[in-house]
């Protein structure tokens, strides 16, 4: 495991000092309690607090409570691995498309693919409060690290250096965050430094999508001029590529939340990230074992997770084992046991051409499973789709022996999809070059085993994206940007509660923001048809 990752991953587990930042998942309460000051003279005067202190920003991606096991939540009344924030994020981005079914009844997680939720959804409630519980930690950390706090806490020489680094991955890491509510959401609290000071008894204010559109991208933008080289900051921590590459897939959807597109800026920040000396990585199924953050060129920002040093029952220990299932030996995946729940549409496995492809990326177990589902709950119809696994590149199983938790990292942005990006926003007017995006989009099928082609067109290319990032949370905002996430111009098994599909409201484009929230903040407004 690379000496980083093991850093890192201590840091995160080791950062119970933070359980100050203690929230509450009402959003009035959210900026009042994170560090009374006296905590944080006390965390900030000492440089040697500053890892552990941006350890918890990190681990807010990566787990949902101050112990192992989501144990102590960070959100008060939500369980810490429910809660988990890419466990969640894959519940709103990936459950309600062709790409994933999952078979238990939790509460109203049906809901989700069937795309009948309400404003009292317990899932969409459990990422939201996720979100802008990141957000309290990020300000708080920006709060108490400003060049005037810095210099009270007499930080200087090579530690002003450092903390000022630290000071942009916090100020990325919110950024992302706010991205987040900005696609899921669209209008919502907007809580910063600023406007939330210590002691304010006020609820953060309501901004309206395109405001935060501007707001996301002047911090992304002043990211990338403040954080370190591509790769210069060690495997896990943000650099100016992973700020490079939220802009890139903001500015791809400009025109959702504008109305206005910036393709062009799609090929300019592309351009940057593939110019950064990173590559693709040989073998497709590498990417998504046990020990995928080794030797691993395409990775330009990942979530980490380690089986004994940063335990959750969220990230990829929910997406391995949830995706085992009936007759598939757990073994085989580096786990004790399956959880039988999450499995694929037909709709998504003809995006291969069915489940014997030579295709590589289109990995079905289809052993006492049926490609149709006629009932959602029932594990054996669908086809499980295999693309995490607990076992390395050499066939060894996870670190943690009983089986339970997973050391494989999610690999949030990678090169694969800059190419993608580039070869979509080629075609859309954007500029580039055609010849240059048709090469990369060929780079990827031959890496995956597919034929190459002689020429892509916009519907290739969400189809390609499909193949290519299955399960990594892309495919609702992708449908969207192609009008076809709420229409009738693509159905799926259970789209719309009935199992040809059907279309739904277009004002599920967005989610609703969570009535309790409505409740506790007189500034927010529900969004339209909710």
């Amino acid at each position: 495991m690379k000496s980083y990752k093991i850093k890192l991953k201590t840091l995160i587990a080791a950062a119970s000092v933070a359980a100050l930042f203690s929230v509450t998942s009402c959003m009035k309460d959210l900026e009042q309690t994170p560090i009374v000051d006296v905590t944080a003279e006390n965390i900030y005067s000492n440089f040697a607090n500053y890892p552990n202190a941006l350890a918890k920003l990190y681990g807010g991606f990566a787990h949902g409570g101050q112990e192992g096991g989501g144990g102590n939540p960070d959100i008060n009344g939500i369980d810490g691995n429910f809660s988990q924030y890419t466990r969640q994020l894959f519940t709103l981005q990936v459950l309600p498309t062709d790409e994933a079914v999952i078979a238990w009844n939790d509460g109203t997680l049906q809901n989700i693919h069937k795309m009948n939720w309400d404003s009292s959804s317990e899932f969409i409630g459990a990422f939201y409060y996720r979100v802008y519980t990141e957000i309290a930690f990020c300000n708080d950390f920006l709060r108490n690290t400003t060049d005037e706090k810095l210099a009270s806490y007499n930080i200087t020489g090579e530690n002003l250096v450092q903390a000022k680094y630290m000071r942009a991955e916090a100020r990325f890491l919110r950024a992302l965050a706010y991205y987040h509510a900005l696609d899921l959401f669209g209008n919502v609290p907007f809580a910063t430094v600023e406007n939330m000071p210590i002691g304010s008894t006020n609820p953060p204010p309501r901004i309206t999508r395109p405001e935060l559109y501007k707001f996301v991208e002047a911090e992304l933008l002043a990211c990338a001029n403040d954080l370190k080289n591509p790769k210069a900051a060690g495997y896990g921590r943000a650099d100016k590529a992973a700020a490079w590459s939220v802009l890139a897939r903001l500015y791809l959807n400009a025109g959702v939340y504008t109305g206005t597109t910036q393709y062009g800026k799609v090929i300019e920040y592309a351009n940057k990230v593939i110019t950064a000396n990173y590559g693709l990585k040989s073998k497709y199924q590498d990417l998504f074992l046990a020990d995928n953050e080794k030797n691993n060129p395409e990775v330009i920002f990942p979530i980490v997770f380690d089986g004994l040093k940063s335990q959750t029952y969220g990230g990829t220990t929910y997406l391995v084992h949830a995706a085992v299932g009936g007759t598939m030996p757990a073994a085989d995946f580096g786990i004790n046991g399956g959880w039988s729940g999450l499995r694929t549409t037909k709709a998504y496995v003809n995006l291969f051409g069915g489940a014997g492809t030579s295709d590589v990326r289109g990995n079905f177990y289809t052993d006492k499973q049926t490609l149709e589902i006629d009932d959602i709950g029932n594990f054996s119809n669908g086809y499980p789709f295999i693309k995490y696994k607990n076992v390395t590149s050499t066939g060894a199983p996870g670190s943690d022996v009983a089986g339970n938790f997973v050391d494989a990292d999610i690999p949030l942005f990678r090169l694969a999809d800059i190419y993608l990006m580039y070869a979509e926003a080629n075609l859309r007017g954007g500029g580039g070059d055609a010849g240059t995006a048709l090469g990369y989009v060929n780079a990827l099928r031959t890496r995956a085993g597919a034929l190459p082609v002689a020429s892509i067109n916009l519907n290739f290319i969400l189809d390609e994206r499909g193949r290519e990032l299955g399960w990594e949370m892309t495919r609702r905002t992708d449908l969207i940007r192609y009008g076809k996430f709420t229409t009738a111009s693509y159905l799926w098994p259970w789209k719309g509660g009935v199992k040809e599909g059907q279309a739904v409201e277009d004002y599920r484009n967005l989610y609703p923001i969570p009535a309790k929230d409505l409740i506790a903040n007189p500034n927010l407004v529900q969004n339209p048809g909710y």
